[in-house]
């Protein structure tokens, strides 16, 4: 019985092991080739950080593009967030007509191929005196996420108890401030979920900048990387290529880390209900 126990706990241990190698050996290779000088890039050979210096002098500078990305991806988390809690909560709390026809029609957006909608939008973003500027690309990746977030927050809300929204009104709470006083604190895995998901789609996205912007000093980091990487007669710079894959890498796995157990927590509480 223990030699099966122990045979088990390897066999286990040894498959994690090895899934971990395999995801992780990619990002590993992107670190090594980054700061490791290509043949034909003009770089000395060897290890050095000349793939990162190309990087932060290229067009507008790594720092115009770092916060391109990160004042789209704030107002897409903060956006994504506000409606979703906001939604999440009526379609699990409130009875209304249509409210399942409703839910399903936010659910549809999911079935529409991402990349086929972009030039009416782009259109529509036109009307809107909203092409190529960073808010109307954050609009257009709030509503991609949307679906996703109606569906973790209302499954996140129907998991806590009615009796501890009833508490909160007969303490004098109103709807409103039962929610932001007690019911948020109760769906907090679930909505540090929906902003960790919101925070990568948006980070890394590349059709929707490419498309809904023309502007180079307003350019995210993935498209100024694909332009980056492009040498003489089409070559392709891995070297430069990698040291912007490990840039936007870094802030996708701090995050990661620093949320995971939230991340767990609101998948188990709130997507895997009903």
């Amino acid at each position: 019985m223990n030699g099966r126990r122990v045979a088990t706990k390897t066999s286990y241990y040894g498959t994690a092991s090895a899934l971990a190698v395999l995801f992780c050996f990619p990002l590993a290779w992107s670190a090594w080739a980054s700061v490791h000088g290509q043949p034909g890039s003009g770089l000395p050979p060897g290890f050095g950080l000349g793939n990162y210096r190309r990087l932060v002098h290229y067009g507008e500078g790594l720092d115009r593009y770092l916060l391109n990305s990160f004042l789209v991806a704030a107002m897409v988390v903060t956006g994504t967030l506000l409606v979703s809690a906001l939604g999440g909560y009526a379609f699990a709390r409130f009875t209304f007509p249509g409210r399942n026809a409703l839910f399903l029609a936010a659910l549809a957006i999911l079935m529409v191929p991402y990349p086929t909608i972009l030039i009416p939008l782009y259109v529509l973003l036109d009307h809107l005196h909203l092409a190529n500027s960073l808010i109307g690309l954050g609009f257009v990746q709030i509503m991609f996420q949307l679906p996703f977030g109606l569906f973790m927050m209302r499954n996140s809300f129907e998991a806590v108890p009615r009796e501890l929204e009833e508490s909160a009104l007969v303490d004098g709470c109103t709807t409103l401030s039962a929610l932001l006083r007690v019911l948020l604190r109760a769906v907090r895995p679930g909505l540090l979920t929906v902003g960790l998901f919101a925070f990568l789609a948006s980070w890394n996205d590349f059709i929707a900048p490419l498309i809904l912007l023309s502007d180079g000093s307003k350019f995210t980091l993935p498209v100024a990387v694909v332009n980056m990487q492009q040498r003489t007669f089409g070559a392709v710079d891995y070297g430069a290529l990698q040291a912007g894959v490990v840039t936007l890498a870094i802030p996708c796995v701090l995050l990661f880390l620093g949320l995971q157990r939230y991340y767990v927590r609101g998948f188990m509480t709130g997507a895997l209900r009903g």
